[in-house]
C-alpha cells in the first residue's frame, strides 16, 4: 500500500510561478510527484459545472486548491514530503464579500461573470400589494457559512482490480457520479471504473462533490499500486463545500385584518470559488422565500455570487434552511405591529390544501401546518 496526499494552495487567488517538484521526487520514500500535466484526461470536475481543478493548471481561486499529488511508500515519508514543498506564487487581488464581487471592475472569479445564477419569482402586483398594507416591515438578514463536521473524515483507496478496472473504495453520496468523474479524469470509459461505496460516517451534503476520489484513482493508475488518501480534520474542513452564507433583504406588508398582502425579497448567496450546487440552492431559496404562507403579491430575486471564499454547496436543507431566519423574523415583527399573537398570525396566513405558492404550485395534499398550529395553541391555551 502506498500513501498519497495533496499539497494545497496557501493563497486565495493567483498563479503558481514554480514549485520544487524535482527536489521532492528525490526525497526518501517518495514514489511519485504528480502535477496537472500528468493527468491523462479531464483536469476539472464538478456536480453541474466542471470548474473544480483536480490539480490546478491555471488560476488558484481559493485557499486549499490542489497543486500537487505526492505518493510515498510510508505515511512518515508523505508527511515529510508535503512539508518540504516550496511554491512561488504570483498573488492577485481577490474578492471576499458579495458586495465587492458585484462591483464594476471586480476580478472575475466565475466563467465570465461573478454571477453564477439569477432567478426571479413573481406573483400578482407587488406595487399594489404594498399600497394595501397597513404595516410594512423592512430588514436585512445574514446567515453564516457552516461546516458539516461529519464524524468520519474523507478517505479513499485506489487500486487496479484483478480484471484491470480502476477501483476506488470511498464513502460517498453519489457513487455513479464518482465513476463518471474518475473516468473523465483518467480518460477511460465509465465501465472501466468501479466505485465501491464503503460505510458512510456522516455526509450531510459534503460528500456530493468529488474530493479524494480522483486523487486516489490517479495515483493508483500512474503507479499501478494500491494507494490510500486520508484527510485529517483540518484538511477535511479546508477541502469540501460549506453551507452558503446568505444576505437576505426582506420587505413584507400586512393588511389591517392581519392578512399578508405583499413580500419583496432579494437573496444573495456566496457560492465561493466554484459552482458546486449553487444554482440549485439559490433556486430553492427563492422558492422557499415566502415560507409556508399565502401571499398574493410577491417579487423575489435570488443570486448566487462567486468570491474567493471556500466554495459552498450542498448541506442539509439545500437552500431552504437559510430563508426561514428572514421570513419568520418578519412574521414576528408584523404580528407585534398588529398586536396579535404570533401563533395566531401564522395560523390565519399559512398554507392549507388548495393553496397556491408564489411559484404557482398548487398544494394538493400533505399540508398539515394548520393542524400543527392548532395542537400548539391547544397545548399553551392560545386562542386562535
Amino acid at each position: 500500500m502506498l500513501y498519497a496526499g495533496v499539497y494545497r494552495s496557501t493563497i486565495p487567488y493567483g498563479r503558481v510561478i514554480k514549485m520544487n517538484i524535482e527536489e521532492i521526487r528525490k526525497l526518501p520514500g517518495v514514489v511519485e510527484v504528480i502535477d496537472h500535466t500528468m493527468i491523462p484526461g479531464a483536469k476539472k470536475h464538478g456536480v453541474i459545472f466542471k470548474d473544480i481543478p483536480v490539480l490546478v493548471d491555471d488560476m488558484i481561486k481559493r485557499v486549499g486548491d490542489c497543486l500537487l499529488l505526492i505518493v510515498c511508500d510510508t505515511k512518515e515519508a508523505l508527511r515529510n514530503a508535503l512539508k518540504a514543498v516550496k511554491v512561488e506564487y504570483e498573488e492577485c487581488e481577490g474578492v471576499f464579500t458579495i458586495e465587492d464581487a458585484l462591483k464594476e471592475g471586480a476580478p472575475i472569479i466565475g466563467d465570465g461573470s461573478n454571477i453564477l445564477y439569477h432567478i426571479k419569482v413573481k406573483k400578482g402586483d407587488i406595487g399594489q400589494g404594498f399600497k394595501e398594507a397597513k404595516y410594512i416591515v423592512e430588514n436585512t438578514y445574514y446567515s453564516q457559512m457552516t461546516e458539516h463536521v461529519f464524524l468520519q473524515p474523507e478517505c479513499a483507496i485506489g487500486k487496479i482490480g484483478d480484471d484491470g478496472l480502476v477501483e476506488v473504495y470511498v464513502a460517498t453520496q453519489y457513487p455513479h457520479y464518482d465513476r463518471e468523474e474518475v473516468a473523465r479524469c483518467l480518460n477511460l470509459k465509465d465501465e472501466e471504473v468501479r466505485i465501491i461505496n464503503t460505510a458512510v460516517g456522516g455526509a450531510f451534503g459534503a460528500r456530493e462533490d468529488i474530493n479524494p476520489q480522483c486523487h486516489a484513482a490517479l495515483a493508483a493508475y500512474i503507479t499501478k499500486r494500491p494507494v490510500k488518501v486520508l484527510y485529517d480534520r483540518e484538511e477535511s474542513i479546508i477541502s469540501h463545500a460549506k453551507r452558503h452564507p446568505m444576505k437576505m433583504y426582506y420587505k413584507t406588508g400586512v393588511r389591517e385584518d392581519g392578512k399578508l398582502c405583499a413580500l419583496e425579497a432579494r437573496i444573495y448567496g456566496d457560492t465561493g470559488a466554484y459552482a458546486s450546487w449553487g444554482t440549485n440552492i439559490l433556486r430553492k431559496s427563492a422558492l422557499h422565500a415566502t415560507g409556508p404562507y399565502v401571499i398574493p403579491n410577491v417579487f423575489v430575486e435570488a443570486i448566487a455570487v462567486h468570491t474567493n471564499n471556500p466554495f459552498a454547496g450542498a448541506m442539509r436543507g439545500f437552500g431552504a434552511a437559510q430563508v426561514p431566519l428572514a421570513i419568520e423574523a418578519q412574521m414576528d415583527m408584523l404580528a407585534e405591529k398588529l398586536g396579535m399573537h404570533p401563533l395566531k398570525f401564522r395560523y390565519i396566513n399559512c398554507f392549507e390544501v388548495g393553496s397556491v405558492t408564489a411559484s404557482g404550485q398548487v398544494l394538493e395534499s400533505g399540508v398539515a401546518i394548520k393542524e400543527c398550529i392548532e395542537k400548539l395553541a391547544e397545548h399553551d391555551s392560545i386562542p386562535l
